[in-house]
Order: structure tokens, then sequence, then C-alpha cells
């Protein structure tokens, strides 16, 4: 499966970028007619919102794709220390040419249900489109859950399933063919039930069959 998840990414990547931003007129009417119009753009800046701009502590940013969101937001925070991490070397490879000359943010390939880091490690950890690629979602969640400090922050925006019947068709019958996506896939409800049992505080919105959250541990 985790190969699958390869090189499904490393198919897709002269495209990932365009398609996440709606770099030109076919991904934005892919993302009209299958994804509601819903802008990642959008939520990619609410989900950086949770990070402060004077940011000094230690993030991991998984998996981190190419950075085409990220790229601008870490490297403003020099203070900081960042690790970039994913499972696919093609995505990393695009995203250490973007963090290049950056002294605070490391790069590293590894795979997030078995983190090579200690417990408590990180202030925050961020998921940005990851979770419903991840093949094992249960230890991701522990995973991410483990390496963050208590009081630290766990940011996070991907699929959910039961908002809209297209999306679903999509994902169920082409995206995770592909191996871009990877049941089982979590609605709103499960999601929150799962939250609630790992951390102090949520704040969780909808947009779309996308959700984006800041959970506090």
């Amino acid at each position: 499966m985790a190969d699958k998840i390869q090189n499904a990414y490393e198919s897709s990547k002269n495209i990932y970028d365009d398609v996440l931003t709606q770099g030109n007129f076919f991904s934005r009417l892919y993302i009209k007619l299958f994804w509601s119009g819903t802008d990642d753009n959008e939520i990619a800046r609410n989900v950086l919102s949770y990070i402060p701009d004077n940011f000094s502590g230690r993030l991991l940013d998984v998996p981190v794709g190419t950075a085409v969101f990220t790229e601008r937001k870490w490297a403003a925070l020099k203070n900081a220390r960042i690790t970039c991490l994913d499972y696919s070397m093609d995505m990393l490879r695009q995203a250490e040419e973007r963090l290049s000359g950056l002294p605070h943010i490391q790069c590293i390939q590894d795979d997030v249900g078995s983190l090579p880091m200690a417990d408590e490690t990180f202030d925050i950890v961020v998921s940005m489109n990851g979770f419903h690629a991840f093949p094992d979602k249960q230890k991701a969640f522990r995973e991410t859950w483990r390496v963050l400090k208590p009081g630290g922050d766990f940011i996070a925006c991907f699929y959910i399933r039961g908002k809209s019947r297209l999306t679903d068709w999509l994902v169920k019958n082409i995206l995770a063919k592909k191996g871009w996506f990877t049941p089982p896939f979590q609605t709103e409800e499960e999601l929150r039930e799962l939250l609630q049992k790992l951390y102090q505080k949520i704040d969780l919105h909808v947009n779309g069959s996308i959700v984006y959250f800041h959970c506090v541990k």
C-alpha cells in the first residue's frame, strides 16, 4: 500500500501544485465540479493562521508535500526549528528545493505511522492534506499525538466523507484506486469523536468536503 501511494504521488508530481493551488483553467474546473469549488488556498491560509508569526519553538510538518502552501510561512519563522517529513521522496525533493538555504528547516524522509522522534518533542504538529492519504490513520493520529508536547497544538486539514455525493464518488472510484487517497475515510462526527478522546480543546471547521482544525493537547 505504501508503495502504491508513493508511486501515485510520483506520477502526479508535475500537476500536484497546479491542482491544489488552482493554477490553471482545468484545475479550477476540476475543483468546481468535483469539490464544490472548495478553495485550498483559503483553507491553507486558515490553517497557517493558527501559527503565530513570532513562533520560536519546534514544529513538525507531516506530510510536507511540495511545501507549496508552507514555503513562505516556514521561511519567515527564522527563530523556530522546523522538521519537514514526507514518505514520498519526489515530494520531499521538491520541498527541499523550495526550502533550501534555510538553516532552521530540516527535511527528512520517513513514515508518519512510525515517527523517528521521542515523545513530546514538538510544540506544534501540522498536517496539511495528509490524513486522507495515510494508509494507517489510527497510527498516524497516535504518532502525531505522541510526539506533541502537553499543551501543544495539532493543526490539520484533509478530506472527510459524507458532505458531497459527487466528491465521495470521485474519492472512492478514482482517487483511492489510483493511490492518492487511502480508505477508510472519516465523517465529521467520527473525526470529532476521535479528536475529543485525544485533545483538550478543538476548533473545527468544514469547507465542502474538507475539514480543518486546531487542537490543544
